[in-house]
C-alpha cells in the first residue's frame, strides 16, 4: 500500500518563517532552524523550505540558511524560491537540499525541466504550481500564477502539469492560492483535476485547518502527500495526531518516531 507523506512547509521571508492568507498579510511564525528541528523530531516525512520573496525580488535562494536548516535534519529536504538555472539547483544541492522546487522559472522556460532531469534526475525535481481559479462556462478554470502568486498568467494549470510530467518532473506541488491560509480545507476539485492528468506524485497544499482535512485530501483526490504550514507552526495540530487520524481511516502512513530508521506504520502503534 502506498504510504502517504505529511510535509510541513517553511515559508521564508528575511530569514524568518512567515505565514499569511492567500499569500498576503504575512506574519512571523518562528525561526526556521528551530522549526526544522521540531518537525524532524515530531515525525514529519519531509520538510519543504520556500523562499517566498526570492522570485519577486529577482534574487537567489538564501543558501546559507538552507545549509543551516539542512544540518538540523535527518529527513528529506526540498528547497524552492528564486531557482532559475541548473547552477542554482546545484548550489542548493551542495548546501544540503535533497530536492529543489521550481516554479516561476519552469513557467518561463519549460525546457529547463528537461535539462535538469537529465543533469540531476527526475527524483530531484519538484515543480511548484501556484494556481488560482477563474470563472468558466462549465465551472472553474485553473490558471498559473508566478512570482509567489503576484502575477497571474493565462496558462492552463492542468495542461502545464501534464507538460511538466512529460518533461521529466519527479512530482508536483499544487499550491491552491484561493485556499492558502484559509483553514477551510484543501481544494479537492483542483487536486482531482491534476491527479487525472498525471501519473507522477502530487502534493496538496493550501487550506489545512482541521484534523480531518488531511485524510480528506487523500480520499478525495488520491494525493501522494499533504503539505501544511500554519496549523503546525502555531501548534494547532501535531504531526503525530494527523498521522494517527489518517491511519484510523485506513490510509498508510509512517510512524511519527523520532528517527527514520525506527518508523513503522502508525497502525502498529495504535
Amino acid at each position: 500500500m502506498l504510504t502517504r507523506r505529511i510535509i510541513p512547509c517553511l515559508d521564508i521571508k528575511d530569514g524568518r518563517v512567515v505565514k499569511g492568507v492567500n499569500f498576503e498579510g504575512l506574519r512571523d511564525a518562528g525561526d526556521p532552524v528551530e522549526l526544522a528541528l521540531r518537525y524532524d523530531a515530531e515525525g514529519a516525512d519531509e520538510l519543504t523550505f520556500l523562499d517566498v520573496t526570492a522570485s519577486a525580488d529577482r534574487r537567489r535562494t538564501l543558501v546559507a540558511l538552507v545549509e543551516a536548516v539542512s544540518r538540523a535534519l535527518f529527513i528529506p529536504f526540498t528547497v524552492g524560491g528564486g531557482i532559475r538555472s541548473l547552477d542554482d539547483m546545484r548550489r542548493c544541492l551542495e548546501h544540503g537540499a535533497d530536492k529543489v522546487s521550481v516554479g516561476t522559472a519552469a513557467v518561463r522556460d519549460p525546457a529547463l525541466i528537461e535539462r535538469a532531469a537529465r543533469e540531476f534526475g527526475s527524483q530531484f525535481l519538484v515543480i511548484s504550481l501556484d494556481i488560482r481559479r477563474v470563472p468558466g462556462a462549465n465551472g472553474p478554470r485553473y490558471r498559473l500564477t508566478t512570482h509567489g502568486g503576484r502575477e497571474t498568467t493565462d496558462i492552463d494549470a492542468v495542461a502545464f502539469a501534464r507538460q511538466m510530467a512529460d518533461r521529466g518532473a519527479g512530482e508536483l506541488l499544487l499550491n491552491d492560492m484561493d485556499a492558502d491560509g484559509t483553514r477551510d480545507g484543501f481544494g479537492h476539485d483542483l487536486n482531482r483535476a491534476i491527479r487525472q492528468a498525471v501519473s507522477i506524485p502530487i502534493i496538496a497544499s493550501g487550506g489545512a485547518g482541521e484534523l480531518s482535512h488531511f485524510a480528506d485530501a487523500v480520499e478525495a483526490a488520491d494525493v501522494d502527500a499533504v503539505l501544511a504550514a500554519s496549523v503546525f507552526h502555531f501548534a494547532d495540530l501535531q504531526i503525530a495526531e494527523v498521522k494517527r487520524d489518517m491511519a484510523s481511516r485506513g490510509i498508510a502512513v509512517r510512524s511519527p518516531a523520532a528517527t527514520d530508521e525506527a518508523r513503522r506504520p502508525v497502525e502498529e502503534l495504535s
